[in-house]
């Protein structure tokens, strides 16, 4: 156990070096640069982690390891969940059947197209195509971070991931802007933040975006973009009943190949009476009370912006953390498929959402 008697302080010291390089991530954050260009903490976080992971790591105590994996585990189901505090029902009347209408399209239509080419097309592996999808799907780096534990994805495949929509979310947060001030999309400003909150990747380029053309363009952004990241809960739910559907797939698979090959070792897990468990993804359950707790505004507005700058730290701490496990020759044989995957995921995201917020809003 991570805090038994015996590794308590080894735990400890790992969480504060752990803290000690997100809090460094935070720090840089705030440079004007990676303002400009929307770059959070997590993802700096994330980038210094791989650095010292790939560099340093050996220097690092073994007995601290608890102290990652602490991370990487617990404190980022906690970090998810304590996200919903972002969000309010509240958000869900203000835009609308259209806006949910939108929203879920969106998220549905981009998941699964994107698992199908990301998996038939481009022969990617299947978690990696999940992670990818998931984070242009929903709401970028905490989308994946949410997917990871579900599907029991490698650190490497989360990193590359959440490089790419980072990429092609920065990208879109120029784009959009110049394509609306050039009046080539003919969209009203309603339009134009649904189109933008709707398609573009992490919160903070749909702010981004949104800000530089007008207030009521960001306002709707937000808001339509909170209703994406409110599909995450059901959306991880799903996804527990889908990876336990395919893991029974695989069982009987397995035991039909034994029987053939009149295997006398035939492994009957999923067969003979039992069933593969489904793991339910209980933060994301925590996710949902946190939002409907959050929509009673019972907690003063200074209360919960400390909640979320802790929050938003708790994440930091994680993709820092799952930074440091990440090696480099992991990449190797990768190639570029996962950019392939999120180029077209981006092009889809770009058109799809275009049309559905010309004709669903007014």
């Amino acid at each position: 156990m991570a805090f038994s008697k015996d590794n308590r302080a080894n735990t400890l010291n790992g969480l504060l070096f752990v803290a000690l390089l997100a809090m460094a991530a935070t720090y840089l954050a705030e440079f004007s640069f990676f303002k400009q260009l929307a770059i959070s903490p997590l993802i700096i976080g994330i980038v210094i982690g791989m650095l010292y992971g790939n560099s340093l790591r050996h220097k690092f105590p073994n007995d601290w390891h608890a102290g990652i994996l602490f991370s990487t585990k617990t404190l980022l189901r906690a970090g998810i969940v304590f996200y919903g505090f972002r969000l309010t029902f509240q958000h869900v009347v203000e835009v609308g059947m259209t806006g949910i209408l939108l929203s879920s399209i969106i998220v549905v239509t981009t998941f699964v197209f994107g698992c199908w080419f990301g998996i038939k097309v481009l022969k990617l592996d299947r978690d990696t195509s999940i992670l990818i999808s998931a984070g242009s799907a929903i709401c970028g780096a905490a989308a994946v971070l949410a997917t990871e534990p579900v599907i029991k994805a490698e650190p490497y495949k989360t990193s590359i991931a959440v490089a790419t929509v980072v990429v092609f979310g920065t990208m879109a947060m120029f784009i959009y802007p110049m394509l609306f001030q050039s009046g080539v999309l003919g969209l009203t400003e309603q339009a134009m933040g649904a189109y933008i909150g709707g398609t573009l990747h992490e919160v903070a380029h749909v702010v981004g975006a949104g800000a530089s053309m007008s207030d009521d363009v960001a306002n709707t952004a937000i808001i339509v973009k909170m209703l994406r990241v409110m599909l995450l809960a059901p959306f991880l739910l799903i996804l527990s009943f889908w990876v336990a559907s395919l893991c029974r797939k695989t069982n009987k698979a397995n035991i039909s190949l034994n029987t053939n090959s009149n295997s006398t070792n035939i492994n009957t897990q999923g067969d003979n009476g039992t069933k593969t468990p489904i793991t339910i993804p209980w933060f994301a359950l925590g996710f949902i009370g946190i939002v409907g707790f959050n929509s009673f505004n019972l907690l003063p507005i200074e209360m919960v912006n400390n909640i979320n700058q802790l929050d938003n730290f708790a994440l930091t701490m994680a993709m820092t953390a799952l930074g440091m496990e990440t090696r480099f020759n992991k990449f190797k044989g990768v190639g570029f498929k996962p950019i392939y995957l999120a180029s077209v995921l981006f092009a889809y995201l770009m058109v799809t959402g275009y049309f559905l917020s010309y004709y669903l809003v007014v």
